[in-house]
């Protein structure tokens, strides 16, 4: 079974972990996502991954402790096993050697468009990275970032670190600047991703953005994780992650994004009340 060989908390309940998973790490390609269960009652949960090692054979993923399953899942330690651990699943990132390229990664979508500039810088891109969070405390893996990318960029909500503003700022900046900019790669909320592909759209860039959607089997039968996309409708799970931002009906996006959202909640209070009874 797929078990934890590192835990690290990089960021106020953002949690990184490398998981064994061999067969995972020999076929993983950057933007593709694994579908995990924490237990044998738990839910599907996809997160995207955000790294990998194929000659050790572990698979990395990075989350925020946002409901019940994140929860479970940062109770966890080294050693432990995950009942399941499903990937590589999704289409991956379509790599290729652009010239100028722009990626930008919100809050836990910095580790997920990680591997992408990686890859990007690989094969011979120039690439500039913009990262941004709410607070310096919550910018991860900026070293990282710096070391795979040609100019790092940063920005913060509340002006505690780098720039002051939102990443879409920096962004319109360097398309002012930088004219020769041919495509942008932008993982994190949706309201950030559609905000970069609102300043894109002028300028005629194509914009690729992952979308995230409540999934359920990961394989395009159950349809949990359809998204409407130029007009037609396709499944992240299998015609994504990754879709032309210029085309996603953003408001429907959205919508289902929020469908579940007084269940989960409800959810994670009653997992927070009883983790405490259990340790108080």
């Amino acid at each position: 079974m797929p078990k934890i060989i590192t835990k690290r908390e990089i960021a106020p309940n953002i949690i990184s972990l490398e998981v064994t998973a061999p067969l995972i790490a020999k076929r993983a390609k950057p933007g593709q996502f694994i579908i995990l269960m924490t237990d044998e009652r738990g839910e599907r949960i996809p997160l995207t991954i955000a790294d990998y090692d194929r000659e050790n054979g572990w698979v990395g993923i990075v989350f925020q402790v946002v409901g019940k399953t994140t929860a479970q899942l940062s109770q966890m330690n080294e050693g432990d096993e995950l009942f399941s651990f499903v990937g590589p699943l999704g289409n991956p990132s379509k790599i290729g050697n652009h010239g100028t390229v722009v990626t930008v990664g919100g809050g836990t979508g910095i580790a997920y468009v990680y591997p992408i500039t990686r890859e990007l810088k690989e094969a011979g891109n120039r690439v500039i990275a913009i990262i941004g969070a709410k607070t310096k405390d919550l910018i991860i893996m900026e070293e990282e970032m710096r070391k795979v990318s040609t100019e790092l960029l940063v920005a913060t909500d509340d002006g505690s670190y780098g720039r002051k503003g939102f990443v879409t700022e920096l962004l319109e900046e360097v398309l002012r600047e930088k004219k020769d900019v041919k495509k942008v790669w932008a993982i994190g909320p949706a309201p950030m991703m559609m905000a970069t592909s609102k300043v894109t759209k002028p300028h005629g860039i194509e914009t690729i953005v992952s979308l995230n959607a409540i999934m359920v089997d990961g394989t395009g039968m159950c349809g949990s994780c359809r998204v409407t996309v130029g007009g037609e409708t396709k499944f992240c799970c299998v015609d994504g992650p990754e879709f032309n931002g210029h085309l996603v009906d953003w408001p429907e996006f959205m919508n289902r994004l929020a469908r579940y959202s007084r269940q989960e909640k409800l959810s994670f209070e009653t997992h927070g009340k009883s983790h405490g009874e259990k340790n108080g």
